[in-house]
């Protein structure tokens, strides 16, 4: 459903809309675009709210159902190595909400040059000994790359590392932005521009730049970048609403907060660790390592400790 009637914006940005389908009044803050309707549950798309900038080019459709959406949290958490047993065993959903996150994709160009340090190691046996060469090698390369669809997510209230962590999205389900994509789920417009964002998209894209220099150096058996002089740009940008599922989990007086992507399925967040299973898994990998290492001790002949 449609709100278009605009009552009021008060000095604290909250702006109150009038529900079609119960006559309810709701207030919302000037970045909501779609939300429901808390007496009658209708879903509401904010359409005045949608217009010139603000309006999305481009949204990726949610794929997966918030009941798929729980089942696959619920497996997830099932297979967590070191959460505690009650956590992934129960795992208690406080609440679940599918929201259209606002992200600028980018097309960006990253042009430069970079220096590398790159080496080669030798080993091989020299009486009793064995004898360890390193060759070290300056590597030049100029640069001069594309990315295309470069995810930046332009809310204040979504933790960037945690909208980072649920990429890739399937680009090939990417449309054209039509209002009616909302209804049902929550929405809001963009915090940050691009131009807002430079410095992190800088930072972001001259890793791209720095794996795509590592790439084309082959052969050798260590690559480290030691100087580097890389121009981004940004050759096109597209607003664009982005499918995610935010679970809300409760776990002995805490609430733990878990992002999936609506489209894929994947996950991300941070659960509670049980510190047992930790420290025990430390003394199993230091046990492992000096089995192995009296292992190679003893395949060389040398005496066993």
């Amino acid at each position: 459903k449609h709100i278009d009637e605009h009552f009021y914006t008060d000095q604290a940005g909250e702006q109150e809309y009038i529900c079609q389908n119960c006559g309810a009044k709701i207030i919302t803050n000037k970045e909501t675009t779609a939300t429901k309707c808390s007496f009658c549950g209708s879903a509401v798309v904010l359409s005045d709210q949608l217009t010139g900038s603000y309006k999305p080019a481009k949204v990726i459709p949610f794929r997966i159902t918030k009941a798929e959406a729980e089942a696959a949290f619920k497996q997830w958490s099932k297979k967590l190595l070191f959460a505690p047993n009650d956590f992934k065993n129960d795992v208690r959903i406080r609440e679940l909400t599918g929201i259209y996150v606002p992200f600028w994709l980018c097309h960006l160009a990253g042009q430069g040059e970079a220096l590398a340090d790159a080496t080669i190691t030798h080993r091989y046996s020299r009486g009793d000994d064995e004898v360890i060469e390193t060759a070290h090698f300056n590597v030049y390369r100029k640069v001069d790359t594309r990315f295309e669809n470069v995810p930046f997510d332009a809310s204040e209230k979504m933790a960037d590392d945690l909208m980072d962590k649920l990429e890739p999205f399937d680009y090939g389900e990417l449309y054209d932005f039509d209002s009616p994509y909302l209804a049902g789920y929550l929405a809001e417009k963009y915090d940050f521009t691009v131009k807002d964002m430079k410095e992190r998209i800088d930072k972001r894209m001259k890793n791209y730049v720095d794996d795509y220099v590592r790439a084309s150096m082959t052969g050798y058996d260590s690559i480290n970048i030691i100087d580097r002089d890389y121009n981004i740009i940004s050759q096109k940008e597209n607003y664009t609403m982005l499918p995610v599922w935010m679970v809300y989990s409760g776990y002995q007086n805490s609430e733990y907060i878990f992002a999936m992507n609506g489209q894929t399925g994947k996950i991300a967040g941070n659960p509670p660790v049980d510190k047992g299973k930790v420290a025990l898994a430390s003394v199993g990998v230091t046990l492992l390592i000096f089995f192995i290492l009296r292992l190679i001790t003893f395949l060389l002949g040398g005496p066993i400790l």
